[in-house]
């Protein structure tokens, strides 16, 4: 029977089956951020130890101010203890390390791929749900609960069950001013918040094809917000040339031996998936969200949806709701709605080709509402700063601050104001996700650069750059 790329790797990964249907897979790469306290404190009440300290990588990311690198300018106490005692847990057992002073150090999703350690065919976790995103590179990867960082750390296994399979192909060539944000904000919208549930996506097609890496990432950054268990993309040569020369990816015959394993991941001609979902990549916009769930989104030239105008009674009632909390008159045109600030980070939009796809929208510009940058990593930071970006930022009035979750978490002393409006690039647009009584609007990096710029959500496609 012909396998899809999941399919294989799980069945490469899997150790045994028990009868309930649950399996045992070996874990080949875990990486820890400061949200893993209670782990390490469960591990050391049960007298154990971590099973391979090699196999792991630990970095601070949610808890980090993007204002200094120093671990007392984490204001919130909680938040600083979780981060030294990642680090004190690290050295412990033998962990490698990315702390505050180490220039490897980021936000775990754009750390992974930047640094080789997500390969393809690798099956990859972290306690976090936008582990989907590594799978960008091939791999299979998801996030966990405190309970299961718990027992890959004592066992470097986890028990899963089985997902169904979901492929999402792209097709056709992406028009002007459409972005990989704007592919997977219009694949949300399509199948909704949980069309994906219990699914792991592939996502396929000519427009993912022609996609970098860091484009690709994006995609599969956001698979969990459709409610999949994971995102992935076959890997190919543009994997390949991405992982090559990597930190952590594998060297001289090991490379050969690995990319030879790698070439044989693809999902198989005439594999069967559980669930197709096509789009044609040339009737695409760049989108924009006006509610509380990624799936609210819509494309920039639309309109905020009227309550009245649905029959189905409960979706009256969620969209009522949701326009009285966001503040927004049914019917109003998108680009009409005014903002409070900006936000550019996350471990959806915060690489170097964000960085750079922002900096030629506000080159010689001015910002007219507050403005913040923040890389997601200490890689792309340096990156940035040696191409200039840092200062076509600065000069255009934006804060340029230090890598980590920033904004987008609002744990980390970076929040949005009650009632304040803000447009953001990254992942989740939920209630109070980025401060209490905050109103978020999901964007691509152009369009929360040219937002940042006109003080209201814009399109990007009016601008000449």
């Amino acid at each position: 029977m012909s396998l899809t790329l999941y399919e294989k790797i799980w069945k490469a990964h899997a150790i045994l089956e028990r009868d309930d249907g649950q399996t045992l897979l070996h874990v080949g790469r875990h990486i820890v951020q400061d949200g893993s306290g209670h782990a390490f404190e469960a591990l050391e009440d049960r007298g154990l130890i971590v099973r391979r300290p090699e196999q792991m990588f630990a970095m601070p990311d949610h808890g980090v101010s993007s204002t200094s690198r120093d671990i007392e300018a984490i204001r919130d106490p909680d938040q600083r203890r979780a981060v030294v005692g990642l680090r004190d847990n690290s050295l412990r057992f033998g962990i490698v390390h990315f702390g505050l002073d180490d220039s490897r150090q980021g936000i775990v999703h754009v750390v992974g791929p930047e640094q080789g350690i997500t390969q393809p065919g690798m099956l990859l976790v972290c306690g976090d749900s936008h582990t989907s995103t590594h799978g960008a590179l091939g791999a299979l990867a998801f996030g966990l609960g405190a309970s299961d960082v718990l027992h890959v750390l004592a066992t470097q296994t986890i028990w899963q069950r089985r997902a169904r399979t979901m492929r999402v192909t792209v097709d056709g060539r992406l028009p002007r001013g459409v972005s990989a944000k704007d592919v997977i904000l219009a694949i949300i919208a399509k199948v909704g918040a949980n069309g994906a549930a219990g699914h792991v996506i592939e996502y396929a097609g000519t427009a993912l094809r022609a996609m970098s890496i860091e484009e690709r990432l994006t995609v599969c950054n956001m698979s969990i917000e459709a409610g999949a268990r994971a995102g992935m993309v076959a890997p190919d040569d543009t994997t390949y040339a991405y992982l090559c020369g990597r930190p952590f990816a594998p060297k001289g015959a090991m490379w050969d031996k690995a990319l030879d394993y790698w070439r044989t991941l693809p999902s198989e001609p005439g594999a069967c998936f559980d669930k197709e979902v096509s789009l044609d990549a040339a009737s695409l916009a760049p989108m924009v969200t006006w509610g509380n769930s990624p799936e609210d989104a819509l494309p920039v030239d639309g309109f905020v949806p009227d309550p009245m105008r649905e029959a189905d009674v409960d979706r009256r009632t969620y969209l009522t709701s949701t326009l009285d909390y966001m503040g927004l008159t049914p019917g109003t045109a998108i680009t009409d709605i005014r903002i409070d600030q900006v936000f550019i980070g996350s471990c959806t939009n915060a690489r170097i080709e964000d960085l750079r796809t922002a900096s030629k929208i506000v080159k010689g510009a001015r910002a007219v509402v507050p403005a913040l940058v923040v890389a997601g990593s200490n890689q792309v930071k340096l990156a940035a700063e040696a191409e200039g970006l840092d200062r076509i930022f600065r000069d255009a009035g934006f804060v340029w601050g230090e890598s980590g979750c920033s904004m987008c978490v609002a744990m980390n002393g970076d929040v949005v104001a009650a009632g304040k409006r803000c447009v953001s690039t990254s992942n989740r647009n939920f209630v109070g996700r980025q401060g209490p009584g905050s109103r978020t609007h999901l964007v691509s990096p152009a369009m929360a650069a040219a937002a940042a710029l006109t003080g209201r959500i814009t399109d990007i496609r009016s601008l000449e750059v």
